[in-house]
């Protein structure tokens, strides 16, 4: 581009309101605008935030083919009407938060949350929030170090120990989150002589965290025990170590690890077993131990990744549980661990009281599973086809077309309740689904009101009958 005739304005739609649209006519994503003065006057009554003028040769320069790329793909994702919009909340995580309309960001309504992960209610809650607050009192807002420097307070130490006894492991370490503990976990502990073995629809955190280390990797498909034990098989001479790698619940369809099978091979083949648990801790199984609990193999998994993000109270924070051994290596080497801040005290001290919450009484657990199987059934009755495990609180309604599903969405949204569409990259193209998320803290008319804008939606976009 000639710049001393011509600006390139780049446009990201999603980013300005239908108005805004109108009043540029023409304007559409990566295209290029000529007389640029005539286009500059123009911007000056809308919002700078979504353009980019660049009036110079050198600045010209730093459009490269990465960006114009970039571009390109954008409105390539909005075209197939899958691009993301982070709708805004002006309101604390609750059952009823106050959230920003589809097709205006600056007009929000109050509608029914079918959408985080909740999954206890303990978001909001009260005795979390006084814990945090007294946190903060007597330990400050943050440890500005890492754990071993000076970033180590009483109270971390005591949080790894509740939650050891809470898996019932020797050790646990905690993590700025989940995804940092999967991060930092295969490379510390497997080298080159070992084999990770993972299932192919684990979590993108795991598959990011075994990329990171030098085992050799193998993959199953999906829960399918048969090729699994060929892969053991296969490892058993030429692999110091095997860790088989699982999601314990599988966050977008819900349904659940074959524990049980997976530990019992494991024990055949003389390998090690790491669940992730996000999407089961705190309140799956009778008492909110998660998967190992639910499929009867407590005791049997050898580490256990975890968040303190979800049902534990939904601020931050992620954890390993597990031997003795392995959590100490983990300490000398886990990098995420050594190069990343601490806790902030605050979530420290809000985690202790989820899990003296959780130890006390299993009423929020006992609360969810009842609204499970009332959403669950009056779903399936209506007509719906539901995807994962029965007794889990995610909840896919499938609905295969990606468009289909992200109109559905936005229609809830104006029948109150608020639930998310996902569809591919998320998941695999023809199998968009909104998940759905019950909360211990939804009441039973509630759950009534999302089952009624489903039916009513459902069958004004002939979904059911």
């Amino acid at each position: 581009v000639d710049t001393t005739k011509k600006v390139r304005i780049f446009w990201t739609t999603n980013l300005i309101t239908q108005e805004e649209r109108s009043s540029m006519q023409a304007v559409r994503l990566h295209k290029v605008l000529e007389d640029g003065p005539k286009i500059l006057h123009l911007l000056k009554g809308i919002r700078q935030k979504s353009s980019l003028a660049f009036e110079s040769q050198s600045q010209c320069k730093r459009i490269n083919g990465l960006v114009t790329r970039a571009m390109e793909e954008l409105h390539s994702i909005e075209d197939a009407g899958t691009f993301k919009h982070e709708r805004i909340l002006e309101s604390p995580q609750s059952t009823l938060v106050n959230v920003s309309l589809p097709n205006d960001e600056t007009k929000t309504r109050t509608v029914l949350n079918f959408c985080a992960n909740n999954y206890l209610g303990l978001s909001s809650d009260p005795r979390l929030i006084k814990a945090a607050h007294d946190a903060l009192d007597h330990r400050g807002y943050g440890l500005s170090s890492v754990r071993f420097i000076c970033g180590t307070q009483d109270i971390h130490k005591e949080l790894e120990r509740k939650i050891a006894s809470f898996h019932s492991t020797d050790d646990a370490i905690l993590y700025p989150s989940c995804f940092d503990a999967n991060a930092g976990i295969f490379e510390a502990l497997l080298g080159p002589e070992d084999a990770v073995i993972s299932d192919s629809l684990n979590h993108a955190s795991l598959i990011d965290g075994i990329r990171l280390c030098k085992a050799q990797r193998h993959r199953y498909k999906h829960s399918d025990m048969l090729d699994l034990e060929n892969i053991l098989r296969e490892t058993h001479e030429i692999a110091r170590n095997r860790l088989i790698v699982t999601d314990g619940v599988f966050s977008m369809d819900g349904d659940v690890a074959k524990l049980k099978e997976i530990c019992d091979l494991a024990d055949i083949y003389d390998a090690q077993t790491l669940v992730d648990d996000c999407h089961a801790t705190g309140f799956f199984g009778k008492t909110g131990r998660g998967t190992p609990e639910h499929c009867g193999v407590e005791g049997r998994v050898d580490l256990i990744n975890s968040t303190l993000g979800k049902a534990l109270g939904g601020a931050t924070g992620g954890y390993t549980s597990g031997p003795q051994a392995l959590i100490d290596l983990l300490r000398q080497k886990s990098r995420p661990y050594l190069f990343s801040n601490t806790l902030a005290p605050s979530v420290v001290g809000a985690s202790l009281e989820t899990f003296r919450i959780l130890n006390e009484s299993n009423e929020h657990v006992e609360k969810l599973a009842k609204n499970v199987t009332m959403f669950r059934s009056q779903m399936q009755n209506a007509g719906f086809k539901l995807a994962g495990d029965a007794n889990n609180a995610i909840v896919p309604v499938m609905l295969g077309d990606a468009r289909l599903t992200s109109e559905i969405a936005d229609d809830m949204i104006e029948e109150g309740i608020y639930v998310i569409g996902f569809s591919y990259p998320v998941v695999p193209k023809g199998k968009a689904r909104i998940r759905v998320q019950l909360s211990a803290a939804h009441s039973i008319d509630e759950v009534q009101k999302a089952v009624d804008a489903f039916i009513e939606v459902g069958k004004k976009r002939g979904i059911i009958p």
